[in-house]
């Protein structure tokens, strides 16, 4: 991999100490014991190790320290919603190496719209809107999205959106992306990145990306020794501009992530769209 693509990390968190994965999800939506128990990360069954990772955390100063060494330039960070303000101090800290991607639950209605304005307009760092149905439990398709989706195209604002079975304990067909064929049909102008690799409807990934110009993809929470290669293969040929890099750090190491993105087999000029480019394109960056 050559030198000088630094690379752009789509999706990252910040790791404070105390296990902030603990209560990263919506624990009135599990039902098995050891997802409701709050000493347990509801993601320590795929990840092994993150558990510890997130115990220990790590300070901004650190996690900039980490990304320099692994050789990622700048990363999109996750602006919690009930506590935003340790990822709003750690940009302003940081604006070379951060900006901000906001998540918004659309079963808040309006009030959760409106304070997703208010914070683009007033941050211009923020570069996108997140949506997870393994919160709502409802589809992208579902009526309570689509005022979220309007205030989005009016700002500008890209929308990433979890896909594929999701790694807490609840159902998941709301995040099966075929959803999102009726959203990009109804919004054509809104920008729409899929997350976390939609396993196991990868293929269904590809043919919609195909379909709908306004429809990228992220790599974030699968190391890339794991990608799906109908992944692989749609970035070689036809989908160099729509596929994005991201570690969903702390859920994997930056280190080990770029390092096995240099046994991946994509073409030279792949790699580069795919490790930078094309994040800076959609995110605006």
């Amino acid at each position: 991999m050559p030198e000088e693509v630094r690379a752009i990390d789509a999706w990252m968190n910040l790791n404070p100490p105390k296990g902030w994965l603990t209560q990263i999800t919506t624990r009135s939506n599990l039902k098995d014991e050891r997802s409701k128990d709050e000493r347990n990360s509801p993601f320590d069954y795929l990840f092994p190790g993150v558990t510890e990772r997130t115990g220990q955390g790590a300070t901004p100063e650190e996690i900039v320290a980490m990304m320099d060494e692994a050789g990622i330039e700048k990363g999109i960070l996750n602006i919690r919603s009930g506590d935003p303000e340790p990822a709003l101090r750690a940009i302003e800290k940081y604006p070379g190496k951060f900006a901000g991607a906001v998540p918004v639950n659309p079963l808040e209605g309006l009030p959760a719209v409106k304070k997703m304005e208010r914070l683009v307009k007033e941050n211009p760092f923020i570069k996108a809107v997140r949506v997870s149905a393994f919160t709502t439990l409802k589809p992208y398709n579902d009526r309570t999205y689509y005022p979220l989706y309007a205030k989005c195209v009016e700002l500008g604002i890209p929308v990433t959106a979890n896909v594929g079975l999701p790694a807490p304990r609840v159902p998941g067909e709301p995040q099966n992306p075929i959803h999102l064929d009726e959203v990009c049909w109804f919004f054509p102008d809104l920008k729409v990145v899929m997350t976390h690799c939609g396993e196991p409807w990868q293929f269904t990934c590809v043919k919609l990306m195909l379909k709908w110009p306004n429809l990228y993809y992220m790599t974030s929470a699968f190391a890339p020794r794991y990608y799906p290669p109908e992944i692989i293969h749609y970035m070689n040929t036809r989908g160099a501009d729509k596929v994005m890099f991201a570690t969903d750090y702390p859920m994997l190491p930056f280190d080990r992530c770029m390092r096995e993105v240099k046994d991946l087999p994509l073409k030279e000029h792949v790699r580069a769209k795919f490790l930078r480019e094309n994040a800076l394109k959609v995110f605006r960056l």
